[in-house]
């Protein structure tokens, strides 16, 4: 069960009345909770949000972040679509495609707010954590809670 809904993205993006919302697809949902979601959480405290516990916790914190880093991993796609007869990029009669520089500035302008959001939550977490036993309960090979909020580049 996702922990935000398409339309909680969409509500936070840059979109106008007649967005499609199938054009933002689950799979960047996903991808964000167990790419830059979880690993703040860990498996644990994941699994319990997941579970429908901690709604406060998950209203206020965990969704803000999960929705910019939705539409981090979103952004670089939107313009494209995979069809039978291949990759299309889609242009409009009476606009002009964003170039990737410009795209890129939008992307790091959402990293930097769900960093922001990430942050809050980590903040919120080291002043409360015995409110959420979860939160330090991870073993073995459990993904345990990532204390950085910032982004340091790809890693290759």
């Amino acid at each position: 069960m996702p922990l935000i809904t398409k339309s909680e993205v969409i509500s936070r993006c840059i979109t106008n009345a007649n967005f499609d919302t199938h054009l933002i697809k689950d799979t960047f949902i996903e991808i964000a909770e167990l790419n830059h979601v979880k690993p703040f959480l860990g498996e644990d405290l994941y699994d319990a949000c997941v579970a429908g516990g901690y709604v406060t916790l998950v209203n206020d914190y965990i969704q803000p972040m999960l929705i910019y880093y939705a539409l981090v991993d979103y952004l670089p796609f939107s313009a494209f679509q995979v069809k039978n007869g291949g990759i299309f990029k889609h242009i409009s009669e009476n606009a002009e495609s964003a170039t990737k520089e410009e795209i890129d500035f939008l992307v790091q302008k959402y990293r930097d707010k769900a960093e922001w959001y990430t942050r809050r939550f980590i903040d919120y977490m080291s002043f409360n954590q015995s409110l959420f036993p979860e939160y330090y309960s991870n073993t073995n090979n459990d993904i345990y809670p990532d204390k950085d909020a910032t982004f340091q580049g790809w890693v290759l």
